[in-house]
């Protein structure tokens, strides 16, 4: 690690300001700040909060816990294709099933980052600006929740169109009130619903059989698209529980997320109070709204399937976009599991209603913060005034 950091030295120069290649002084910060800890600290005046770890740090430790939903990701893409050919050959194995997972998931990943982080270097470069590292999470998010049939070109569109106007026309890292990842979700869902809905975008179109090469009228919906068309659920409650079932990459295996869940709480980035009150919401309101053709499919399975694990683990603890006060927390979480589950079982056009019920309490975060924090203050004039 000596050699890198004297490497870096040596070539700083040559990216400062009046140095050679100065118009890419933001890149190589940021590849200077990815593999060690910056060496300026915060310049306002007055109180500061001291940590070991800087945002950066965090951010990757976010991705650390990305890593199981990403793994059981890819090889259920491989699996979902095996069973939509029928291949029962060797090449169809575990080993091959991950492979063909990861040759699927892999473009997506770079066009991801390849568009997001170019815009925000392009920006931080114009604006002489670092580059802000809430996009190493974003980027890896965006693959993740899309289907994966999902074209290139669109994902590139829906990650530029997220980058600038859910980001960037806010100031960037730590100013937008908006999840950058859902935003670009719900971009590809309403201006593109056919890449986001119906059986096939779930599992890749582009089949390539060991023997015969392509497979017709394969039909692989997901449970809650059964549930929004009034069929019975054919999958399993441990099936929704491993992740054997189609969806999107990364929102399948519930352990897998939990898995996340845990890392996330140990390392002290995400808080398990809106983790466990999104869970309790959800689990509350898909009891009290158990509806007709729906009765093998029991209120708990609510949070197995769809994005709701995946998003309120990952999502709505988003330290940005959520809510900071303590108290909040809990009814900031308990409402987006409330909402999701209503619009998922009121509103059969949208089977999937994390993504709607985030965006909305990301709204409404600054004003729960407000009010506690209002009342905490008025709370402390009482105890002033009795003094």
């Amino acid at each position: 690690m000596a050699f890198i950091k004297n490497m870096l030295d040596k070539m700083k120069p040559t990216f400062s300001e009046g140095g050679k290649l100065s118009a890419f002084g933001s890149l190589f910060d940021a590849a200077e700040t990815f593999f060690y800890v910056p060496s300026e600290t915060a310049k306002v005046r007055g109180a500061q909060i001291h940590d070991a770890i800087d945002s950066k740090r965090s951010i990757f430790f976010v991705v650390i816990a990305l890593i199981p939903a990403i793994l059981f990701g890819m090889w259920n893409i491989g699996y979902q294709h095996s069973l939509a050919i029928g291949c029962t050959d060797d090449c169809c194995g575990m080993f091959g099933q991950f492979l063909y997972g990861l040759a699927v998931m892999l473009p997506k990943i770079m066009v991801s980052y390849a568009v997001g982080l170019g815009i925000e270097v392009a920006i931080a470069q114009w604006k002489k600006e670092e580059v802000h590292e809430g996009f190493f999470v974003t980027g890896m998010l965006i693959p993740m929740i899309v289907p994966v049939n999902c074209p290139l070109w669109i994902i590139a569109i829906a990650t530029a169109f997220a980058v600038v106007f859910a980001k960037e026309v806010f100031g960037g890292t730590g100013m937008n009130i908006f999840n950058p990842a859902l935003v670009t979700r719900a971009f590809l869902f309403f201006a593109y619903p056919a890449m986001m809905s119906g059986d096939k975008v779930w599992v890749n179109e582009k089949y390539m059989d060991c023997i015969n090469g392509t497979v017709d009228g394969f039909s692989c919906a997901t449970p809650l698209g059964q549930l929004a068309a009034g069929e019975p659920v054919t999958y399993s409650a441990m099936d929704t529980i491993i992740g054997t079932i189609p969806g999107s990459i990364g929102e399948t295996s519930f352990i897998a997320i939990m898995i996340g869940a845990v890392i996330l709480i140990w390392a002290g980035i995400a808080s398990w109070k809106i983790i466990l009150s999104t869970f309790v919401g959800g689990a509350l309101m898909a009891f009290l709204l158990r509806y007709d053709g729906a009765q093998n499919f029991e209120w708990w399975e609510q949070l197995t399937v769809g994005g709701f694990a995946f998003g309120a683990v990952f999502m709505a603890t988003d330290p940005v976009t959520g809510c900071r006060v303590e108290a909040g927390k809990w009814i900031y979480g308990f409402l987006i599991g409330v909402m999701a589950i209503v619009i998922r079982v009121l509103n059969p056009g949208f089977p999937e209603g994390m993504m709607l019920a985030i965006l909305l309490m990301n709204v409404f975060a600054p004003l729960i913060d407000y009010c506690f924090v209002q009342a905490n203050i008025k709370k402390r004039a009482k105890r002033a005034i009795v003094k």
